[in-house]
């Protein structure tokens, strides 16, 4: 049901041309989804600490400003089932249109707030309904924005295409940090502060338009289509309403919603502490100015753009498990290597410092897509998928931030920070080693649809 065939065997060329049209909306899609999301904590950490919270000291006005960067990780998991139940019952693609549309409205208008010196607390309670509207939006955009490449693409090496989405990520990591470095090199901090600032927020507007028009021109996943055909012929021979998907999302597939949330808990944790918290403890404890912690995150992040296809790729040969193993293991070690480096000085310590991060982590999060497309049936997929990743986001990458800064403010040190981060990735090899192998799993097999086990691929 994937890609059509030609006689020889392969895909033909036009199931190409479209396979590649779905991959490349998928991560035009997800990066500027996550360029608006990233921005967010890029700004908390920098200026949103002045702009919103002036009254308080530096690292107090910091840790409220990451307050409300966590907000938007309470809604992901409300926008994941709200997107989850839609995008299983009618599709995946009219509500990735729909995330977009809602993140790019409110990234644009975070970037036309008015400061507190302006209009008071108002200014910050604006800026906390904008931040849930973005974590609704983000809730409901990685499910849909995965499962429409995993159900296009073959299983033999959907580990690696499932993981351009991924690839979004530091895409839009990326972006964000590439326009609020070249603004740090160009403005002066007053002027940053004052209205600079808000650049990379209004040029959001025009991201969204650019992904709205490639992710418009995709066709929705023929994995779907023929679930929902095998759906609507059952409730008409045997007149019995179909179940909310989050219903048999729970019933079934429980202990797979547990296993996805201990899998992205150390990804979700590492990620946060290498992208956001490290603006913190490399500017206020370290002595680095803004700039040069901008630009090492700029290319580590490109490292990490090219090595997440290759974990994933990694995954189609070896297991999902193994892989995200790696992951783990190597992220919990370098946890406390990382501070260290970066207290060594110089600019290549920090690259250093979050490039070796943001490669660990990588291994995590390439396989990740795949790995939790296959954990689900397809009529409960994006509810079951969205679920597992988002519930962890509250507990993981939405806190991690704000205990990271916590911790180093109560000790005064950064070790009980990498305890924190490495005491997660324990918990993700062992829900790593819980969990059952699911390399090679045909996502169109009504039988695994039913929580049964799929197929002879599933069993290899």
């Amino acid at each position: 049901m994937s890609l059509s065939k030609s006689p020889s065997g392969a895909p033909d060329e036009a199931s190409r041309g479209s396979f590649a049209k779905v991959v490349t909306s998928s991560l035009i899609g997800t990066t500027v989804e996550w360029y608006d999301f990233f921005l967010y904590g890029s700004a908390a950490a920098l200026v949103f600490g002045v702009v919103f919270f002036p009254e308080s000291d530096p690292l107090t006005g910091i840790l409220l400003a990451f307050a409300t960067y966590a907000i938007g990780f309470v809604a992901r998991p409300l926008g994941g089932l709200v997107f989850g139940h839609f995008g299983d019952r009618v599709g995946r693609k009219k509500l990735l249109v729909i995330s977009l549309l809602m993140m790019g409205g409110a990234t644009f208008a975070i970037g036309l707030l008015p400061s507190y010196a302006t209009v008071g607390a108002a200014a910050p309670l604006m800026l906390i309904a904008l931040r849930l509207v973005q974590g609704f939006a983000l809730g409901g955009e990685w499910g849909g924005a995965v499962l429409l490449v995993s159900e296009h693409g073959s299983p033999k090496h959907r580990g690696f295409w499932a993981s351009w989405p991924q690839a979004g990520v530091p895409c839009g990591n990326l972006l964000a940090t590439a326009v609020l470095a070249v603004l740090a090199a160009t403005m002066a901090d007053s002027a940053f502060e004052s209205w600079g600032w808000r650049i990379p927020f209004l040029l959001s507007g025009i991201l969204v338009l650019v992904g709205l028009y490639v992710r418009l021109a995709v066709e929705e996943s023929p994995v779907f289509q023929a679930a929902a055909a095998r759906a609507a012929q059952n409730r008409a021979e045997h007149e019995v309403a179909e179940r909310a998907p989050i219903i048999d999302v729970v019933r079934h597939h429980w202990r797979e919603i547990l296993v996805a949330m201990g899998v992205r808990l150390a990804e979700n944790i590492s990620y946060y502490v290498i992208t956001a918290f490290i603006l913190v403890y490399a500017v206020q404890e370290s002595g680095f100015d803004r700039g040069t912690v901008l630009n090492a995150l700029l290319v580590a992040a490109a490292v990490q753009l090219v090595v997440i296809p290759i974990w994933g790729a990694l995954s189609d040969r070896f297991g999902r498990r193994p892989i995200i193993a790696v992951g783990a293991i190597g992220t919990g070690l370098w946890a406390f290597a990382f501070f260290p480096i970066i207290d060594a000085g110089g600019f290549g310590m920090v690259l250093v410092a979050a490039a070796v991060g943001l490669v660990l982590h990588a291994a995590m999060y390439g396989p990740q897509a795949a790995f939790f497309s296959e954990l689900f049936g397809t009529r409960t997929r994006y509810s079951g998928a969205s679920i597992g990743y988002q519930l962890a986001s509250i507990v993981a990458g939405g806190l991690a931030p704000l205990i990271a800064t916590w911790l180093l403010a109560q000790f005064g040190s950064a070790v009980p920070v990498s305890a924190y981060v490495a005491a997660a990735c324990v918990v993700t090899v062992v829900a790593v080693a819980l969990a059952r192998e699911t390399r090679g799993r045909d996502l169109d097999d009504p039988v695994f649809a039913k929580g049964k086990v799929a197929s002879k691929a599933a069993q290899d």
